[in-house]
């Protein structure tokens, strides 16, 4: 008898059914692709802010303060501390290995530079570095990085240098300071100040194109690091380090002192991929050194971050709250419409809780129904949404099916208990004589 009644509920009143199944629909719909995005949004815009360069800086702990004048670096070759060339395939074995998207070396060497067509000699800084080269991980693969995936703003006129060949780019600022200009194709001569009376040894470059990047390279001569390394007599070796890894916004957690933590409290921050988990983890694996977060790229991500998820989060909320408003709506109209049936329900014995049971069947079943259909619009909505706002579609989330039915059948509960509270206060005999 009970499925009797819910089955001649939705054949007498198909219009209701249909606009408070189309409510659910257009809910999970909404519901379902916010979610889909919000679960990508993070890594997707994290790779995004990855063309921003490099967010952590690893440097000596130990090393010294650069002595820096017009941005030249006067600092003694022999002054300071260095790190280990062949250390760096460790950082592919930490815990978040695969959230190190690139790391770069740098070492800076005060030089002189001079050019066969010119007499004029000029100090600057001869910035070594990789731009793409492969590193030896400890488990027997090479990982390719350098200065085009930390770096990528950086803009060449001309091409990039070889990372095993005595070639150059050349700052553009410091390119435009010789007579006519350094264009692709000159040679230059760049020496090391030799101590004493020694004559300083020089090396011949070829100049592949001239950088622009609105920093001190553009004063600066930046070559291969092996050149920088022979240079300095550092072979092997460089001074700093630049990592671009994948983080996750910083929350309370994140910004407490790991040795404050308790042991189930840590075990969550380090298998977490903040930033500040990811610099201890580096650290572990270089030891003496000093990785510090670049904190205008870290911070400005993780309020973008923060503030996307945010939006994403409450534009569900109102597509929940809108789709309930209307389940209200028609479950009003449909018990009013229905009183008389309630009345004669409850003169012949019916409980409260066997009307209140038969509204919501009613209701759960459209869940169901809203639910199944509103997932598979909301899958297809967050594959748009993907490829327009991402650049590449989003994939449907089978785990979300679950979600949304589960949200479909709330929604239409709580929708339905205002109206169904009234019901509960009918009283059978007015209703019975058509008061």
């Amino acid at each position: 008898m009970f499925a009797r009644l819910v089955k001649e509920s939705f054949v007498r009143n198909p219009r209701r059914k249909v606009l408070a199944a189309s409510a659910l629909i257009l809910g999970m719909a909404i519901a379902t692709s916010t979610l889909t995005v919000a679960l990508e949004v993070g890594d997707r815009l994290a790779r995004e802010f990855r063309s921003l360069g490099a967010n952590l800086l690893v440097t000596p702990q130990s090393d010294t303060l650069p002595v820096e004048i017009g941005g030249v670096d006067y600092r003694p070759v022999d002054a300071g501390a260095y790190l280990n060339e062949a250390d760096l395939g460790k950082l592919k074995t930490i815990f978040w290995r695969h959230n190190i998207l690139g790391f770069t070396p740098f070492l800076d060497v005060p030089v002189s530079i001079e050019t066969p067509q010119a007499s004029k000699t000029l100090a600057a800084t001869l910035i070594g570095t990789w731009y793409k080269h492969a590193v030896p991980v400890p488990d027997g693969t090479n990982f390719t990085t350098g200065a085009s995936f930390t770096h990528p703003w950086w803009t060449v006129q001309g091409r990039w240098f070889h990372d095993d060949a005595n070639e150059c780019l050349v700052g553009a600022s410091l390119a435009a300071t010789f007579p006519g200009g350094l264009a692709p194709g000159a040679t230059i001569q760049v020496a090391v100040p030799a101590a004493g009376d020694a004559p300083p040894e020089t090396t011949s470059l070829l100049v592949t194109g001239i950088i622009s990047t609105g920093d001190a390279e553009d004063n600066a001569i930046v070559t291969p690091l092996s050149i920088a390394q022979n240079l300095s007599s550092h072979p092997g070796q460089f001074r700093q380090l630049f990592v671009s890894a994948l983080t996750k916004p910083a929350d309370a957690l994140a910004s407490r002192d790991p040795k404050s933590l308790t042991p189930t409290e840590y075990d969550r921050w380090f298998c977490s991929p903040y930033i500040s988990s990811i610099s201890y983890q580096i650290g572990q694996v270089l030891p003496g050194t000093d990785v510090r977060a670049i904190r205008r790229v870290a911070e400005t991500e993780g309020r973008v971050l923060s503030h996307v998820s945010l939006l994403l989060w409450v534009v569900t909320l109102a597509a929940l709250i809108a789709a309930a408003l209307a389940i209200a709506a028609t479950s009003a109209a449909t018990i009013l419409d229905r009183q008389a049936e309630i009345g004669v329900m409850k003169a012949i014995g019916a409980t409260n809780a066997l009307v209140a049971g038969l509204f919501l069947a009613e209701e759960l079943m459209l869940a169901l129904v809203g639910g199944l259909i509103g997932f598979v619009f909301g899958a297809g909505l967050a594959h748009f949404l993907g490829a327009a706002v991402f650049g590449s579609p989003a994939s449907p989330r089978v785990i979300l099916l679950p979600v949304a039915l589960g949200l479909a059948a709330l929604v239409a509960v709580a929708g339905s208990l205002l109206p169904l509270r009234r019901a509960a206060h009918f009283d059978p005999a007015p209703i019975l004589r058509g008061e």
